[in-house]
């Protein structure tokens, strides 16, 4: 497996290599020139790259095209069209053209559309992205597309992506041409997404109807053992579990996907996995066959895999770290300090820009990762709290610091790393710490973003990213191009924007109290749920932003929010049903059943003597007959609630309802179920315990 690695790479995509195998040169350079620069395709290009894209497609053993998007509801979607054709006398032939490449037409009634579009107007568009690859998956050769209204309105998560990228480029290369480069043309930001998840035993899993409906457990008392010896983090990879992640590895390598790292992370049943970065756009999509390629796989395996933010109560939550940064088509890195970092210019605008981006935007970042499923681990002492900061460590603090009093750097010489062991190897040691804590850290020539939820499409937070700081940069350089000196002007402009929004850096501890109370001292926001942030989407400021740069227009704006907002209720909705539907028919039952073979055992104790104690039974069958009653009593508050939010015609008061009500109402009801769940033998209780689903992988 390990020799045939690079003949297997990109097996199964029509990637740069294969287009100038395949084309005819000049439809070669026409595409990298499409690719690269964003130029358009007209009809005869297409229709020459798409007979090549089917002949190479049916040659790997594909039967059908789709245009793979990504609609509002954070999963890809897809709709298959055969490659035949009828010829005659019977015959069919294998063809593609140019439009069927370029344009879709899928039905978009049915998919969350906020608003824009009636149920009855059905007609929606996928156009082909060109400069993400195809690839062919389960016999299909899948084009990336985006996916928009007849309207033009867009009702994807790609769209906005795009358009984003097209945002940043134009501001970035306004700045770089202010310092005389006249060779680079294009700016990108790259992404290296960590996921996150967790892997159990399907057998197990189909018997907790919560985790098929939900994603995660509703119910469930903590084992005897958790987290606790940290043992599970970097730990031995199980066989079973290595079997999975060499098969998946294998399917994601076939796709071009660069899957580099794997280890197990601090829960029980818990692992990551992590790819090397590359340009937004196409990591985004990287992302998306990642997730359901683990699910994928997984089944095959007998094993299911869970990306819920926190699927099990208790135990560390799931996350996605989306590392992010700035590259030139020339190869460099914006975010690269050097070696001089106080005497790096250029480094330092692009750098103080994203700090003011993200002083200025703590809103929609926190919105960019808001999700019921992430209100649930956001501040949980496993991730960042839902106070957005940023950590930049000593080093680039004491830059800072100097360029705010205008004192000189005094940069610390490299310290050579001694542990005091003569046989182990000496190396420099990093200038600056990690922090783990921190929700928008820099980790040397990027940021890692820290807050996103493992099921969430990296897309939202990235073109979010993307425009603010591209608002910025274009502040920057409406100053700029203007300056008499530009060198002053620039030095000026970058210590200012330090002196203003130094607030928003933060290199200590992000999980502790005297943080929360420090940083509403700051004016800081703190918008610990989905329903306390989301309002923010349509504040003046911020639609001012996305507008003005064209990555989402008002009436989209409108939209998400209203997609999003009805998305939490009916999360939340589902999982108040689903806990009233184990809680009568499962749980309920079981406890009685329990409790009459206490009672059963009391009586016929009491019948061979009465000297025979029966404390212990009748003890522990009036303590769940109890909590039996008040169970009910819950059970009953919850419906009440769910009842009273049916009534609600206000969405946004609707949703709030949900947060401060339904899920107090569903917290009381697990309490009292994860107590008698402590107390019911074990061969009584309706489904597997958490002991059961966190250790049944072996």
């Amino acid at each position: 497996m390990e020799n045939k690695v690079p003949e297997l790479f990109g097996s199964m995509v029509f990637h740069e290599g294969v287009m100038k195998e395949r084309l005819p040169k000049s439809t070669y350079k026409t595409m990298c020139k499409v690719m690269q620069e964003g130029k358009r395709l007209d009809k005869e290009v297409a229709d020459i790259v798409a007979n090549a894209m089917k002949d190479w497609a049916v040659e790997k053993g594909a039967t059908h095209f789709t245009h793979w998007f990504q609609p509002m509801t954070g999963i890809t979607a897809e709709k298959h069209d055969s490659f035949i054709a009828p010829a005659g006398n019977g015959q069919i032939i294998m063809e593609f053209s140019g439009k069927e490449l370029i344009q879709g037409e899928p039905d978009a009634s049915s998919f969350p559309n906020g608003g824009l579009r009636c149920t009855f107007e059905a007609r929606g568009y996928t156009a082909w992205d060109p400069t993400s690859f195809a690839f062919i998956k389960d016999n299909t050769l899948c084009i990336p597309t985006a996916f928009y209204s007849y309207g033009g309105q867009a009702l994807d998560k790609k769209t906005p992506l795009l358009r984003s990228m097209e945002a940043f480029n134009k501001q970035a290369m306004r700045i770089i041409k202010l310092f005389g480069d006249t060779e680079t043309s294009r700016v990108n930001t790259t992404v290296g997404s960590e996921q996150e998840y967790f892997l159990i035993d399907k057998d197990v899993y189909l018997k907790r109807w919560d985790l098929v409906y939900c994603g995660r457990t509703l119910f469930g008392a903590k084992p005897p053992k958790g987290q606790e010896l940290d043992d599970h983090y970097f730990g031995a990879i199980k066989p079973r579990v290595k079997a999975f992640m060499s098969d998946l590895n294998e399917e994601l390598w076939k796709l071009g996907i660069l899957s580099k790292t794997e280890h197990n992370e601090v829960a029980p049943a818990q692992h990551e996995l992590a790819p090397v970065f590359t340009t937004v756009n196409i990591a985004c999509d990287h992302n998306q066959v990642t997730m359901e390629l683990m699910k994928k796989v997984a089944d095959k395996h007998g094993l299911v895999c869970l990306l819920h933010e926190k699927p099990f109560d208790g135990v560390n939550g799931s996350g996605k770290h989306n590392n992010w940064s700035i590259s030139t088509d020339k190869g460099a890195n914006l975010l690269e300090p050097g070696d001089s970092p106080s005497e790096n210019t250029r480094f330092l605008l692009f750098l103080v820009a994203l700090i003011k981006a993200v002083d200025e935007y703590q809103d929609m970042l926190r919105l960019s990762v808001a999700s019921a499923g992430n209100d649930h681990r956001l501040g949980a002492n496993e991730a960042p709290p839902a106070i957005v900061s940023m950590f930049v460590g000593e080093d680039l603090q004491a830059v800072l610091d100097s360029i705010e009093s205008g004192a000189e750097y005094a940069g610390k010489d490299r310290e050579m790393m001694k542990v005091g062991v003569h046989v182990l190897p000496r190396f420099f040691k990093d200038t600056t710490d990690r922090n783990r804590t921190s929700p928008f850290a820099f980790t040397g020539n990027k940021f890692e973003f820290r807050m996103l939820g493992s099921a969430v499409s990296i897309a939202c937070p990235n073109f979010i990213l993307n425009t603010i700081v591209a608002e910025e940069l274009s502040k920057f350089a409406d100053q700029l191009e203007v300056a008499e000196d530009f060198t002053t002007a620039a030095n000026k402009l970058i210590r200012k924007t330090v002196i203003d929004h130094k607030r928003i850096i933060f290199n200590g501890n992000n999980y502790s109290d005297e943080w929360v109370v420090e940083a509403e001292k700051r004016g800081l926001l703190n918008l610990k749920t989905t329903v306390d942030v989301l309002p923010y989407y349509l504040s003046e400021k911020n639609i001012t932003a996305f507008t003005k740069h064209g990555v989402l227009t008002e009436e989209e704006i409108h939209s998400r929010y209203e997609i999003l907002m009805e998305g939490y209720v009916k999360v939340v909705h589902i999982e108040a049903l689903t806990m009233l539907d184990l809680a009568k028919k499962s749980i309920l039952p079981a406890v009685s059943a329990y409790v009459k073979d206490l009672a059963e055992t009391i009586t016929l104790k009491r019948q061979v003597s009465t000297a025979i104690n029966c404390t212990s039974e009748e003890g522990l069958a009036v303590e769940l007959s109890d909590l039996s009653a008040a169970f009910v009593d819950k059970i009953k508050s919850l419906e009440a609630a769910l009842a009273t939010a049916k009534e609600m015609d206000d969405e946004k008061a609707e949703a709030e309802y949900y947060k401060d009500t339904v899920l107090l109402a569903m917290t009381e009801l697990r309490g009292i179920a994860d107590k008698m769940e402590e107390e019911v033998g074990e061969k009584y209780w309706p489904f597997p315990t958490y002991g059961a689903l966190l250790f049944s992988v072996l």
